[in-house]
């Protein structure tokens, strides 16, 4: 079945399961690929700055392949363009095996996280046209469906590496689960938004432009969250090892939680306020770590920050998704998504950066006061 532009058309449980199921596999594999690091650092023998190189260019190859993402849907559709991603996805997820040598392991790496970001643009713009046709918002708890993935994939790669299959093995078996899952919501994804026409790179609008001040400014915070929580703990709070994991913990499964509830509040307060009030919330959180002296305080305030970020990043991509008619906003949603995820790679380095320099407990007070940036810039943003 071809894909249509129909938007009037009302979504069905099975397109939106089906959506959510692509979500999954994706979390699904990113978390059995974290879980296969530790694996391919062995067998390659890789430092750990050798390593960083490998996992820099995984993030370098998602960069630079949304910009271009955006430009699939108009043309294809963006049922099309995401069932076709999401097996190139499954595919990619092979190719870190094939590597003998740091080299290939870059060329592997790179592919395959250019393969993700294309899928992570085509899929939101394809679950945007989605929640249009729904009638209600539903962005959040697709997103969920992403984390809850991650989880998964990573429990899994830990159980089944603990019982003696190798790394590889259990990456092989996410990328036939993301290939099966592919292939079961093929019809599903069918239907999508399909404008054809001249296909450009363009520059953002202003409304746009705000929209990835906003992204950049949450995923930067959520970068450092990844990288720094528990060094934080351990260093500047002398929080035990099992502590300082507590912190990252919390932030995670706040930001599960989060998200699926975050259509029911969405609903409630409106797009504006839960990006208003999730800054604030992220704010006071981190404001909270830094200043508070008691341990299990600051590391249970993590949580606060997953809480006040896990809604932002899905209501502002469904809010790029109303920027032009092309692909449901496709080109809206690819440049969020290159901002938001060049803050991601960001955020640890400038964390890092200013720890050097003036101290991590500083570091993180510059990380509060960009996030205290979200309220007043939500102002003037285009999220309703």
């Amino acid at each position: 079945m071809a894909d249509i532009a129909i938007d009037s058309r009302q979504a069905s449980w099975s397109e939106r399961l089906s959506i959510s199921g692509i979500f999954l596999i994706t979390g699904f594999g990113v978390g059995a690929w974290a879980a296969y690091i530790p694996t391919v650092k062995a067998d390659l023998m890789l430092s750990d700055g050798m390593l960083s190189v490998a996992l820099l260019t995984f993030a370098a190859g998602a960069v630079i392949s949304m910009p271009a993402a955006g430009m699939l849907a108009p043309h294809f559709g963006t049922g099309r363009s995401t069932r076709s991603a999401a097996f190139v996805f499954a595919a990619s997820m092979t190719l870190p095996l094939l590597a003998s040598s740091l080299a290939l392991l870059v060329l592997a790496t790179f592919l395959m996280g250019a393969a993700k970001g294309v899928l992570d643009v085509v899929m939101n713009a394809h679950a945007s046209a989605v929640e249009r046709r729904w009638g209600k918002p539903i962005m959040s708890s697709i997103h969920g469906s992403f984390s809850l993935g991650g989880l998964l994939g990573a429990a899994m790669g830990s159980l089944l590496m603990g019982r003696g299959l190798s790394g590889g093995s259990v990456l092989v078996l996410a990328a036939v689960f993301a290939a099966m899952t592919a292939g079961a919501t093929w019809n599903a994804l069918s239907y999508g938004v399909k404008t054809g026409g001249k296909t450009v790179l363009k520059l953002p609008s202003r409304g746009i432009l705000i929209l990835c001040l906003l992204a950049g400014c949450c995923m930067m915070c959520e970068g450092a969250m990844a990288d720094w929580s528990a060094v934080y703990l351990a260093t500047v709070r002398e929080a035990s090892p099992a502590l300082a994991a507590v912190g990252y913990a919390a932030f995670s499964a706040s930001m599960f939680i989060g998200r699926f509830v975050g259509d029911s509040v969405v609903q409630l307060l409106g797009r504006r306020k839960v990006v208003a009030l999730g800054g604030l919330l992220a704010t006071v959180g981190l404001t909270i770590i830094v200043v508070c002296p008691i341990r299990p305080v600051a590391a249970a305030s993590f949580g606060l920050v997953g809480l006040g970020l896990s809604n932002v990043v899905p209501v502002l991509l469904s809010a790029a998704s109303r920027f032009g008619k092309d692909g449901a906003g496709a080109r809206g949603i690819a440049m969020v998504a290159t901002a938001g995820y060049a803050g991601f790679l960001i955020g640890p380095v400038i964390i890092g950066a200013t720890a050097t320099v003036a101290g991590l407990q500083m570091a993180f007070v510059l990380l509060a006061a960009c996030l205290a940036l979200v309220m007043p810039l939500t102002r003037g943003a285009h999220v309703e």
